[in-house]
């Protein structure tokens, strides 16, 4: 049995949804592969990588790009900022993971992350600009295939 997840977001709760997907998937020994295109791409950052992007439009998207996983905001209620502060707070006392340890349980269980290369080249992200953890830098075709071979394939 195979998942993936074309993870098109950059939401918090959106994003914490496909990684508790692929969790549970890898934790049932399911194996799943998360490809992140577009806004999903921030995830992937590391935290307040230096911007390499050329051009006016590129740079504008980086400078208004939240900057890693640790700075995503909330697709409702996100109050300038303050949504994701408290929800980080109720997460804490909750003692559940945020997407930062979510990556890495992610990892630690077996999920394959993707970074798409176009939206990287479309945005001005550059490999340098990305977490350790990322598997591959592919495009759609590579997703395809993937997805190709799998029961179940979610888009978030």
């Amino acid at each position: 049995m195979k998942v993936t997840l074309v993870v098109f977001s950059g939401d918090m709760d959106k994003v914490m949804a496909a990684f508790n997907i692929a969790i549970g998937a890898a934790s049932m020994g399911i194996e799943a592969t998360m490809f992140f295109t577009f806004w999903g791409i921030n995830v992937l950052k590391r935290p307040n990588p230096p911007s390499k992007a050329k051009g006016f439009i590129r740079s504008m998207l980086s400078m208004m790009s939240p900057a890693s996983a640790h700075k995503l905001p909330l697709s409702r209620l996100n109050m300038l900022g303050m949504g994701p502060l408290m929800m980080k707070k109720l997460m804490k006392q909750y003692k559940m993971p945020d997407v930062p340890e979510m990556i890495s349980l992610a990892k630690n269980g077996g999920v394959k992350l993707i970074a798409c290369t176009t939206t990287m080249e479309l945005m001005g992200v550059s490999k340098d600009q990305l977490i350790d953890e990322v598997d591959k830098l592919a495009g759609v075709a590579t997703y395809l295939s993937k997805a190709s071979e799998a029961n179940i394939n979610l888009f978030v």
